[in-house]
């Protein structure tokens, strides 16, 4: 019977899972939506995964995203690792000579320098929702397309409309004046595209060393027309992995298997209860806000303290 790693990327949009084997290879994927409640979308992750990834022995488990800490005590993994970390990591997997990634998601993005290897600098942005893919979703609803139509769209552009790139509200207000000014819809959708290259460009990559190979992951990479943004913007070739969108995920599973401690995680959690209570500690003067976290109703772990004595019941 195989060995299988589990690894989790679960963020605010969507939550991501791989199940990989003893070679890195994927046997199990999954991708869903966060939809507010990361506990519900985990299990839901781990039900499918299970039922696609056949018969394997569960070996460890790494976590990643921005409910980590979280997801990571709800499984007792192995590893909890930064973004940064873990898409740096999945992406070496498939690309060994990776120098730069560009990772957008759907409320962040990311740009990962790298060198032998190594992450030698890196950029978020998690402030801005211009240039992420809950930005090009809703644009792409207001011109009456799905987000496949909006990238084939996109793509029959000859001549594509310059929009505002600074912050959602001058996008907005940009492409309807476009509309209404008579441009076509393929050169508006390729101008979005381009000020999401843009956004991402000046924002992120400013004063960095940009060099290729140029590695473009999240599920923004799915869009061909931001990659095609991207390649004139940048006058390389962009390397898109077919599972571009699960590289977080690769990324913790492989730095699961790697850090294994011999407790194996449990699809069973999927079946289990856990709840989150949140408390004022009175106990000294610092007032903490302690999160606490059970499992069917046994305490498991706690955090927002300061001190040992708000991890107490």
């Amino acid at each position: 019977m195989r060995k299988g790693y589990l690894g989790l990327d679960v963020g605010s949009i969507s939550t991501k899972g791989v199940v990989i084997d003893e070679d890195n290879r994927i046997i199990a994927e999954k991708y869903i939506w966060t939809e507010g409640s990361p506990i519900k979308a985990v299990k839901a992750l781990l039900r499918a995964l299970k039922e696609q990834g056949g018969d394997f022995t569960a070996a460890a488990s790494g976590v990643t995203g921005s409910a980590r800490k979280l997801v990571g005590a709800m499984l007792q993994a192995d590893v909890i690792k930064n973004e940064i970390t873990a898409h740096a990591v999945g992406t070496l997997a498939v690309f060994p000579q990776a120098r730069t990634i560009f990772e957008i998601g759907g409320q962040d993005s990311k740009l990962i320098l790298l060198e032998n290897g190594l992450v030698t600098d890196y950029a978020m942005n998690t402030l801005c929702a211009a240039g992420t893919g809950a930005f090009l979703s809703s644009q792409a609803k207001r011109l009456g397309f799905g987000m496949e139509e909006f990238a084939e769209l996109s793509l029959n552009s000859r001549n594509p409309s310059k929009i505002a790139a600074r912050c959602t509200v001058f996008a907005e207000s940009d492409m309807v004046h476009k509309a209404q000014t008579g441009h076509k819809q393929e050169d508006i959708a390729a101008g979005l595209c381009m000020a999401v290259v843009t956004n991402f460009l000046n924002n992120l990559a400013k004063g960095k060393n940009i060099r290729a190979p140029i590695v473009f992951q999240g599920g923004v990479s799915k869009n061909a027309g931001v990659v095609r943004a991207f390649e004139q913007a940048t006058k390389e070739r962009i390397l898109v992995a077919p599972n571009s969108h699960l590289m977080g995920a690769l990324g913790a599973a492989i730095l699961g298997r790697k850090g294994q401690s011999g407790r194996a995680f449990g699809f069973g959690a999927a079946e289990m209860d856990f709840e989150t209570r949140g408390a004022e500690c009175d106990k000294c003067a610092n007032n903490c806000e302690i999160v606490r976290f059970y499992r069917d109703e046994e305490l498991i772990d706690a955090w927002g303290n300061r001190c040992e004595k708000g991890l107490l019941h």
